[in-house]
């Protein structure tokens, strides 16, 4: 799998580790920068990873900021992009099992380098589980992204 790696310079220090993890589980790492501690603006590394994704470049993606926030809110403004800020394992995997994340993204202020070593690990190695009711809801997911907010919220049903 290629998975495409970006970070603002907060997320910089937290990069290396990153790209560690991926080739360590023997997946290619894909550098699309910052390259520095050199202030930038996540959203530009965002759009990099999500445009990576969806022109077949990468399959997945990691972002890299401060909190992990920034960037996700970024890369989901991007249709196609299912972003999950993820501190721990378990929703790094199941983010990607049930939800079909494609770009983790980490908070280099919030977790250490083991803490993100583990998370890469398990974030490349799930699989979606295409179960039913993991596509019905990824198919919801789609219509919102398409039709964008309504103008008047009806009470949610309960199906």
């Amino acid at each position: 799998m290629r998975i495409a790696i970006g970070c603002d310079h907060a997320g910089f220090p937290l990069k290396q580790t990153v790209i560690q993890s991926i080739e360590a589980a023997g997946h290619e790492a894909i550098d699309l920068g910052t390259y520095s501690t050199e202030p930038v603006d996540y959203p530009d590394y965002a759009e990099r990873v999500a445009a990576a994704i969806l022109s077949g470049r990468a399959d997945r993606g990691v972002l890299c900021c401060g909190s992990g926030v920034g960037a996700c809110v970024a890369a989901n403004k991007v249709h196609g992009i299912r972003a999950g800020v993820c501190h721990d394992v378990y929703s790094a995997h199941q983010g990607v099992e049930h939800d079909s994340m494609n770009v983790l993204c980490l908070g280099a202020r919030i977790i250490g380098t083991a803490v993100a070593d583990e998370i890469v690990r398990s974030y490349v190695g799930a699989e979606f589980t295409g179960e039913e009711r993991h596509r019905r809801r990824l198919a919801k997911i789609t219509l919102l992204e398409q039709r964008g907010a309504p103008a008047v919220l009806e009470p949610a049903q309960t199906s």
